[in-house]
């Protein structure tokens, strides 16, 4: 699968239901990483911070509910949208988990079409670019769906590395992304790639970005990244 395709965590104790979920996702074309109970879905989240969570609220020992809480009082994680399923149909339920920080709840048992859509719906609001949605930077626009780029009245060439970039940049404009960052979003976990690499096709990216004209808008922290804007 390609390295920029969005990542689903699904944190399910029961073992049928955990791989029907990954294998629907999947089949939706993410990329899913799996877990089987709370304290292991805190692990992965650390090691490779998903796009998407669809957590399961009853698991033993570490619950859904508290590793929802706990992910949304951190800084680092806070933002990644979580779905909570769970049994609990009540509104006193669905209330204590919207409360707790999901950004959805659905009761079980639920349709697996309706699933996939509200993860696509999440999918829109942090990764915009992998729907096909037009992004916007002042006079920056890229369209996904075409796979287009122009800056002003001009069309620019990119490969395909240095898009993959400028669409990461473009969905979060303003966040520093470390290298090791950008190596995971762009080119994937699954290739070795130096951290040098990434320096080489940011310096391919501001030369097309400025040919024709403009400011540099990709912005370099030390010690720390790089920055749209």
């Amino acid at each position: 699968m390609s390295a920029d395709q969005p990542t689903v965590l699904v944190v399910e104790d029961e073992h049928a239901q955990r791989e029907v979920l990954a294998y629907n996702l999947e089949a939706e074309g993410f990329r899913v990483s799996k877990a089987a109970s709370g304290d292991e879905a805190m692990l992965l989240v650390d090691e490779d911070s998903p796009d998407i969570i669809v957590l399961d609220w009853m698991m033993p020992n570490l619950s859904g509910i508290e590793v929802c809480r706990r992910l949304k009082t951190r800084p680092d994680t806070r933002s990644i949208p979580i779905i909570m399923l769970s049994a609990r149909s009540e509104e006193v339920d669905k209330v204590r988990g919207l409360e707790t920080g999901a950004d959805d709840y659905v009761v079980k048992p639920y349709s697996i079409v309706e699933l996939m859509a509200r993860v696509r719906t999440q999918l829109r609001r942090v990764r915009p670019a992998t729907v096909g949605i037009r992004l916007e930077f002042d006079d920056i626009v890229l369209d996904s769906e075409t796979h287009r780029v122009s800056r002003g009245s001009v069309t620019l060439k990119l490969g395909p590395t240095e898009f993959r970039l400028l669409s990461t940049f473009m969905e979060k404009p303003g966040r520093v992304w470390s290298r090791e960052q950008l190596l995971d979003r762009v080119w994937g976990r699954d290739i070795y790639v130096d951290t040098r690499t990434v320096d080489v096709h940011i310096g391919r990216l501001r030369k097309a970005l400025t040919q024709h004209g403009g400011e540099d808008p990709v912005r370099t922290v030390r010690g720390a990244g790089y920055a749209l804007g």
